[in-house]
């Protein structure tokens, strides 16, 4: 989209869309490994769950009000800032003029029962307690963010040394080995951290038994990935929680399993508990990007909405198992390699004309054009600081959660 694609993307990109016309089709599912059985399909969520990945939908989306209009104190913007009276503003920041650069608030969060993760009373009792939320802004180019710094890997390390600007080295509980990250995230956190990282400690010791609960979308959910794990990691702090909508993909393969070892995503058995919700989005290129080529993996803790419009009900979000749960966003993923095999080793049957067609659909990662549609509609349409949200939900009130479900 904006800026100019270096070669190597551009090669691979021309070389997928070739195959596509050629073929006349251009997308065939991944190819699952031989003798692996497919995993049954995800669970849908709760209506709680629903409510509170709702509700952090739309305080993200006030986030874009940062870089243009603002928030003031004590929570007021152009935006949705009216539909949350029990939140404070602590401070917000911005790390530079333009739309790729790092912009978020935090906030005192008084607690609401739209925020509750569980259906049982404990847990509406925990959830009023109320928490601190990290919210960080996505960017307005974020293919250029992702393309122009794709091919540039960086090492990872998630306990900076003081001369990083970090804390007296300690002994990690994880350690990430041959972890590499996308160098355009990791700037980005670092470039937010000095303005993060202070009001955190500051507010923690004022609020010592709040949760920490990160939210972000788009790049704002990589950043908001780092941030979590310098928070987990390198400080200690257990009671964090992450939430990102249409996240990309930060790291390599080392890194994702890295994610997964300190949020416990593979270990948990009641999915719902998960403290690291990925929400992706039915034909948003963004969860898919940059590509499995470039070496970059997915991490677990996926929720997925099937439905391509909106508005979602609680039947369209589902639970998913795994770092590419086939039955989510990862069945929209392909390499070039799994791409050739499957088309030049298609066999056509009379009866297989819908299955051609579905299986042979354009891929999600080169739907750019779904930047302003599916990676925008995650419960709302995200990113447009005006009164009520984007004109197109006008008219639509948030989700009201009734005591039946309690």
């Amino acid at each position: 989209m904006e800026g100019a694609l270096p070669g190597r993307f551009r090669l691979l990109l021309l070389l997928q869309l070739a195959v596509a016309y050629l073929t006349g089709a251009a997308y065939i599912d991944q190819q699952k490994p031989l003798g692996n059985k497919q995993p049954a399909s995800p669970s849908t969520i709760s209506v709680p769950l629903f409510a509170s990945l709702e509700r952090l939908a739309r305080l993200v989306d006030v986030s874009y009000c940062l870089g243009t209009s603002g928030i003031r104190k004590p929570f007021q913007c152009l935006s949705r800032c009216n539909e949350f009276p029990e939140l404070t503003l602590a401070t917000a920041w911005s790390t530079g003029i333009l739309f790729s650069d790092n912009c978020g608030f935090i906030a005192i969060d008084d607690g609401s029962e739209q925020q509750l993760l569980g259906a049982n009373r404990q847990d509406v009792a925990n959830e009023k307690q109320g928490a601190i939320v990290v919210a960080f802004r996505g960017t307005y180019s974020i293919t250029n963010t992702i393309v122009d710094l794709g091919t540039i890997p960086q090492k990872y390390v998630p306990y900076p040394s003081p001369d990083d600007g970090g804390e007296a080295p300690k002994k990690p509980g994880h350690e990430c080995t041959n972890c590499t990250v996308h160098m355009g995230f990791l700037e980005s956190w670092r470039s937010a951290r000095d303005a993060v990282l202070p009001e955190l400690k500051a507010l923690r010791a004022q609020y010592p038994s709040r949760p920490i609960q990160l939210v972000g979308h788009s790049l704002g959910g990589a950043v908001a990935c780092l941030a979590a794990l310098e928070l987990k990691v390198s400080l200690g702090w257990d009671d964090v929680t992450v939430t990102t909508f249409g996240e990309p993909r930060a790291g390599n393969a080392q890194f994702a399993r890295f994610v997964d070892d300190v949020f416990d995503l593979n270990g948990a058995t009641d999915l719902e508990k998960r403290t690291y919700r990925r929400v992706t989005h039915a034909d948003d290129p963004v969860p898919l990007l940059p590509p499995s080529e470039f070496g970059y993996k997915s991490h677990s803790g996926e929720i997925f909405i099937s439905k391509s419009a909106l508005s979602p009900s609680e039947t369209d979000v589902h639970l998913c198992i795994g770092d590419e749960d086939p039955n989510c966003s990862a069945k929209d993923d392909s390499t070039m390699q799994s791409l050739l095999h499957r088309l030049l080793h298609f066999r056509w049957t009379t009866s297989s004309l819908q299955a051609y067609t579905e299986r042979m659909s354009f891929p999600a990662r080169l739907k750019l054009w779904q930047l302003f549609f599916a990676h925008r509609d995650y419960f709302w349409r995200l990113g447009l600081c005006v009164p009520g949200g984007d004109p197109t939900n006008w008219g639509r009130h948030s989700y009201e959660f009734h005591d039946e479900y309690l």
